[in-house]
């Protein structure tokens, strides 16, 4: 019989809400944010991100502040994008027990701007040697690197171009310059990327032309026993530009952020919401229901709570005791739950007065059952729609604190985003795609949850409909 009330009821209450057209887009939104938190780890291109979001080691590869990777649409001249190789032709050689293992890595390069740098990574167990060899659409081909790596038990073994071939690509370049150009070239400062993606000739420095094609990067490496090995091999293109929001000044990639912050983003919300209303419709209930010194108690609480600004509290309990997320929401709580207390508190007391009340008075039956049987049931829709209106505050409280730097460092969130952004000078230095997602999020989960909130109010309250 239960069962079927709530299936007429919610037939009913769907056949409402769908007529909101701003609730119903409220809606499509609630399920874009629920899509991106079930699917998080196969929709981001670093499935680690949220955990590992500190750690520098795990972004070393990636472009610093790099735009995104669409923004080329837009470019008359198109930058390398980042990208990841990790199919590769392998041949081996065996003689005397050593072996000479070579994966070729194959680029095709299409771009004006050549990337960043060229990554070379694989996993070591003892005595390596290794080389890294270029082979250009042109027919040259450069040693890029050359050296024995000593590793324990598969350890992690990068090469990077950019730091370590600067020798070889000077030589390179010295013999296509006069003796007195290339004697004022500086080797720090030399750019390896630029050149080895350049025509060759005359002047590919200081104004290279690029040089289009198949690209093929070799890593070579002598295992000189059976207990030697190098797996895992990849090729890294530290493009220009990168992925689907770009990079952070720190190299971390921001899709993966926002994504990660989507799940915190609903906790601190939704959890914030649904304590804080609980409370306040039982704290209303029970100060209509009991009267006396219980309605003086929690009046008198209410009283000094609302007369309490809570974003300066959060700012310097934060900021004296540094808070964790959990500690955040707490106090969110002890602020929100005044939310509905008067409201419930009116409408308990007409409830209070109704017949049946006094009827299970009569024939004996408890203060719990009445007020948890008869009253809080009536005051439930009520509290889905205030619930609803509470997500938008607690997240933008949160996304504050975190924008001073005085949030959870621990977690993954859009405030803490956006700080990071405030502090590396994303404003001055134009970085807008580190900025713009973070904040545009919030405000659509802001504006999702009120769409949500004010849809559920009309239906649920019929005398808010004329407004």
């Amino acid at each position: 019989m239960i069962g079927e009330n709530l299936r007429h009821w919610g037939r009913e209450f769907w056949a409402e809400y769908r007529q909101d057209r701003a609730g119903l887009v409220g809606v499509g939104l609630l399920v874009l944010f629920l899509f991106l938190l079930a699917f998080e780890p196969f929709i981001v291109p670093f499935p680690e991100g949220s955990k590992r979001w500190h750690d520098i080691t795990y972004w070393a590869d990636n472009p610093p502040s790099a735009a995104p990777a669409w923004t080329n649409w837009f470019r008359a001249k198109k930058s390398a994008v980042a990208a990841v190789i990790r199919e590769a032709e392998t041949s081996t050689e065996e003689s005397d027990g050593v072996r000479l293992v070579r994966r070729s890595f194959v680029y095709e390069y299409a771009y004006d701007v050549p990337p960043l740098d060229v990554v070379a990574r694989f996993t070591a167990t003892g005595d390596v040697p290794t080389a890294l060899t270029v082979s250009r659409p042109d027919g040259v081909e450069l040693e890029l690197f050359s050296e024995q790596f000593t590793a324990g038990d598969k350890e992690p073994v990068r090469i990077s171009v950019d730091r370590t071939s600067q020798n070889a690509v000077y030589a390179f370049l010295k013999k296509y310059e006069s003796e007195e150009t290339a004697g004022l070239i500086d080797i720090k400062q030399l750019d390896p990327t630029s050149v080895i993606f350049a025509e060759a000739g005359a002047g590919m420095d200081a104004d290279p032309k690029p040089l289009h094609g198949r690209y093929v990067f070799t890593l070579s490496t002598m295992l000189l026993g059976e207990d030697r090995a190098a797996d895992d091999p990849q090729l890294v293109i530290s493009g220009r530009v990168s992925g689907l929001l770009g990079t952070d000044n720190s190299k971390r990639d921001l899709w993966t952020g926002i994504v990660a912050g989507v799940k915190w983003a609903l906790l601190i919300g939704l959890l914030t919401a649904f304590v804080s209303v609980s409370v306040g419709v039982i704290a209303g209930i029970a100060s209509a229901y009991f009267r006396g010194w219980i309605e003086v108690v929690i009046q008198r609480v209410f009283e000094i709570i609302v007369n309490l600004p809570l974003l300066p509290v959060l700012i310097i309990l934060a900021a004296v005791f540094k808070l964790n997320i959990w500690y955040f929401m707490g106090i969110m709580c002890i602020y929100f739950w005044t939310g509905p207390v008067k409201t419930v508190y009116s409408m308990a007391l007409q409830i209070k007065e109704e017949t049946y009340i006094e009827a299970s008075r009569a024939i004996g039956a408890g203060s719990g059952r009445i007020i948890f049987r008869h009253m809080v049931p009536l005051l439930v829709p009520y509290s889905f729609a205030s619930m609803a209106l509470y997500v938008p505050g607690a997240i933008v409280y949160e996304a504050t604190v975190s924008l001073l730097g005085l949030g959870d460092a621990r977690i993954v969130t859009w405030g803490q985003i956006l700080h990071d952004a405030l502090v590396g000078g994303a404003v001055l230095s134009g970085l807008w795609w580190w900025i713009v997602p973070p904040g545009l999020l919030i405000a659509l989960v802001g504006m999702t949850f009120a769409f949500v909130g004010f849809a559920m109010d009309k239906i649920l309250h019929p005398k808010l409909r004329t407004r």
